[in-house]
């Protein structure tokens, strides 16, 4: 005698090999021709395999026409049908299937800004991010999953969106919090000092970060002791970020000082570099026919002035033309001064840009005890100062202040305190160069036409000497007697 689990083996192989379409129900009827398996009830369904969202886009390597019943796919939140059709997952009779909301992935804050990260998600071909929860408002981030924000408030708690899309709709919100770093002093570096005089020198600094909060107050403070601070002598130089300028008043002759920057914030107070210079021995001022100040200084065997001449006057009292049209200018043989560019603003920083023919005029622009410095003269102070290849550096004002960058080797540790006063051109009467180079004329003639010239440039240390023409507008420095 068979027993039934061999029978019913048998009856399923002759079934297999009768039938090739299968039919599922209660009343014994054949499958639909069309229907490899027909179900049929009239009070029961059809129930696929159902699953989350994030369940479903987890399904590796989906087959075209596969479908799941989606629990929280549709809009509101609720189950739908779905099917994953030319690469994405559609809802059936709603609409395709927008992506699920991004995770948040490790944020990254600074004391004044955060940077936001999220995770990609299956099947979104975008992303949106946003202060504010409104999708219509967001940025557009394409396919970037994160967003780098500045200018926020140290200490702060944030929060953000971010959305995913695809071309059947967005996400859900994903959102975003993160608190900012904690208030910090300002970072500050000190300028090196320049126009070292016996009483005064200048200095600055550059606050290149605030520390998440406002600069509210920044200068230099200096004293004969290393590491000054504000409660030492100190200036005040305006406040938030950026580079200043700082004048050292009522300080001794010959008297080696301390000198840092400093920017105060609400966390305290932060300190540059500390740089130190000496004072000068005290050199007598001279003052030249229209009233006009300069410093001296002492250098080697000479004692030069440290400004740039501006005087409008010869020593006689008798006026130098002041020409302005660039015409007239080109036409001169006569001694004629400018201020750079026509503007009276310049005199102060730069004094004048002068022709030859004033330079070498017998009334004298020098005033009494001084005269222009001739070509043999400007060779000594080269000379004294290492040679020509590095005195430059040597000479010019040891900032960015007046120079344009880089100003290279600039230290003024001769005092002298070189400055780019620029130059007009003799045959057009238009002005150059101004931040760039500094030019003066040697009381030194060559030909009828021409005569020495020193130049010294921001690009490098050198201090150049070459023949001009005698209509060209330069600036002069005077020597002592």
């Amino acid at each position: 005698m068979k027993k039934p689990g061999i029978i019913i083996f048998i009856l399923l192989i002759n079934s297999s090999l009768l039938f090739s379409q299968v039919a599922i129900n209660l009343d014994g009827s054949s499958p639909n021709n069309s229907a490899l398996l027909d179900v049929k009830s009239n009070n029961k369904g059809f129930l696929p395999p159902r699953m989350t969202h994030a369940e479903m886009n987890a399904i590796p390597n989906p087959a075209d026409g596969l479908i799941v019943y989606c629990s929280d796919c549709r809009p509101d939140g609720k189950g739908v049908l779905s099917t994953f059709t030319n690469g994405n997952w559609n809802m059936l009779n709603v609409n395709c299937l927008s992506p699920l909301a991004p995770n948040s992935k490790t944020n990254v804050p600074s004391e004044a800004g955060i940077v936001w990260d999220w995770q990609a998600v299956p099947y979104a071909i975008g992303y949106k991010w946003n202060t504010s929860n409104d999708y219509g408002t967001a940025t557009q981030m394409d396919t970037v999953t994160t967003k780098a924000e500045t200018g926020l408030a140290c200490n702060t708690t944030y929060t953000r969106y971010a959305w995913a899309y695809n071309a059947c709709g967005n996400s859900l919100p994903l959102t975003l919090t993160q608190t900012t770093l904690a208030c910090s002093v300002p970072i500050v570096t000190t300028t090196v000092a320049s126009a070292i005089a016996s009483t005064t020198a200048t200095s600055g600094g550059n606050i290149t970060n605030d520390g998440g909060s406002v600069v509210t107050v920044r200068g230099i403070c200096w004293g004969i002791a290393s590491s000054p601070t504000t409660a030492n002598s100190k200036t005040a130089d305006g406040t938030g970020i950026g580079n200043f300028v700082s004048s050292l008043t009522s300080l001794t002759e010959n008297t080696t000082y301390y000198v840092r920057a400093y920017a105060t914030n609400s966390s305290g107070t932060g300190y540059g570099n500390e740089i130190t210079f000496k004072t000068l021995v005290g050199n007598p001022t001279v003052t030249d026919i229209d009233g006009n100040v300069y410093h001296t200084v002492t250098i080697g065997t000479q004692v030069w002035m440290v400004e740039n001449l501006k005087t409008t006057k010869y020593r006689n009292g008798e006026t130098i033309p002041n020409v302005t049209s660039n015409a007239s200018w080109a036409t001169l043989a006569t001694g004629a001064y400018c201020w750079y560019n026509n503007d009276g603003a310049n005199k102060a920083t730069y004094g004048g840009l002068y022709n030859w023919y004033a330079v070498a005029d017998s009334r004298n622009i020098a005033p009494a005890g001084w005269h222009v410095a001739t070509d043999a003269e400007w060779t000594t102070l080269t000379t004294f100062l290492g040679g020509w290849e590095i005195a430059g550096g040597k000479l010019k004002e040891s900032n960015t202040i007046h120079w344009a960058d880089p100003n290279i080797d600039a230290t003024n540790i001769s005092g002298f305190t070189a400055l780019p006063g620029g130059d007009r051109y003799y045959q057009t009467g238009e002005f150059f160069n101004v931040g760039l180079n500094g030019i003066w004329w040697c009381n030194t003639s060559v030909r009828d036409t021409d005569a020495w010239y020193r130049i010294i440039t921001n690009s490098n240390p050198v201090v150049s000497g070459d023949v001009y023409r005698k209509q060209h507008g330069f600036s002069v420095r005077c020597v002592k007697d």
